[in-house]
């Protein structure tokens, strides 16, 4: 397939482009785009094929469902059976922006989307060219992260054209993702409201507008096999890199003692450390992700890929918990990780 790139520029956008971009959306085709969170790789939400496309493109398993994307909450209603009243607290609070909600689904969404499922993940994201693009395509637009299944999501458009060139029918070129990890995904659907997957909004900034939330109890474990999940991100391996990752969490002296011991027992490997704050490994390919897990989560994946590009055998990761994003960034950890974790 000869996929298009195509640069749009968020502070001059060319209606143009977008136009011709929202028709391939509408007519059946893929296009990866970016939001404030990572890439997404989008479809006509209402077109079951174009849907069937993605898990395709990606190599993703067809239990694994979609996030359906919209330019504004009223656009939703199509969407859902029922917007109750915390749901709607909820967009009222942090849409747009990096928040997923999870709702009763109407007839409109297909199977596919929502892999066989009677709920539907919604979500507003406040980058310009996403809510533009999918004005342009006139549906909303259903998009999982736009990297082959298992890999680190993309965070910069250069990422994606790794991933999908050739396999889709357009990439936009434009801006880095200012979130750098996805949306925070909340189960709203039953009684209880649920934090199934964390991200860009935290636990406390949600406890502040629902007193009642609970955290999934999968949040740091896969559920089983023979369970259908929910929402991306709680069954298979997630945000891997080519190179093996081993969490290591605990106090940062004790981290960095461990992580240096470590890498005296694989000096036959390539190694890589990646930290949270300036560190010396000197035997090691060191990439600092920041100086807070907020940092952290943002540069998480970049720093997996990074890791790769740099033909790294062996990535340990420092873990420290510090402040409220230290879930998301835990999350992310762990599930790269595939839970090789050692605490000290």
């Amino acid at each position: 397939m000869n996929t298009q790139i195509i640069k749009i520029d968020k502070n001059n956008i060319n209606h143009n482009e977008m136009t011709k971009l929202g028709k391939i959306i509408a007519d059946g085709g893929l296009v990866a785009f970016p939001t404030e969170t990572v890439y997404g790789l989008g479809a006509n939400a209402f077109n079951d094929n174009a849907c069937k496309n993605i898990y395709l493109a990606k190599g993703r398993p067809s239990d694994n469902p979609l996030i359906v994307h919209f330019a504004d909450v009223e656009s939703i209603n199509d969407a859902v059976s029922e917007m109750n009243r915390d749901a709607k607290k909820l967009f009222d609070s942090f849409s747009p922006g990096p928040l997923t909600v999870i709702l009763k689904k109407s007839e409109k969404i297909s199977n596919t989307v929502t892999a066989g499922l009677d709920t539907v993940a919604v979500r507003i994201p406040s980058d310009i060219i996403a809510r533009e693009l999918i004005r342009a395509s006139g549906v909303p637009i259903a998009a999982p992260s736009a990297n082959l299944s298992g890999k680190p999501s993309p965070t910069t458009s250069r990422h994606v054209i790794a991933d999908m060139c050739g396999r889709i029918d357009a990439i936009i070129d434009a801006q880095d993702c200012s979130v750098g990890v996805e949306s925070t995904i909340i189960d709203m659907s039953g009684e209880t409201p649920v934090i199934l997957r964390p991200g860009g909004i935290t636990y406390t900034q949600i406890k502040k507008i629902l007193p009642d939330v609970i955290i999934d109890k999968h949040i740091l474990n896969s559920i089983e096999n023979n369970e259908h999940p929910k929402c991306p991100g709680m069954k298979y391996k997630h945000y891997a890199p080519d190179a093996d990752v081993t969490v290591v969490e605990g106090e940062k002296d004790k981290v960095r003692k461990t992580i240096e011991k470590l890498l005296l027992q694989n000096t036959d490997k390539k190694c890589g450390v990646l930290t949270l704050g300036q560190a010396s490994y000197k035997t090691a390919t060191v990439i600092n992700a920041g100086n807070n897990n907020k940092e952290y989560a943002k540069n998480l994946f970049r720093s997996l890929r990074e890791f790769d590009e740099n033909n790294v055998d062996i990535v340990f990761a420092e873990f420290i918990i510090e402040d409220e994003y230290s879930l998301t960034v835990k999350n992310r950890l762990y599930k790269s990780a595939g839970n090789k974790i050692i605490y000290v």
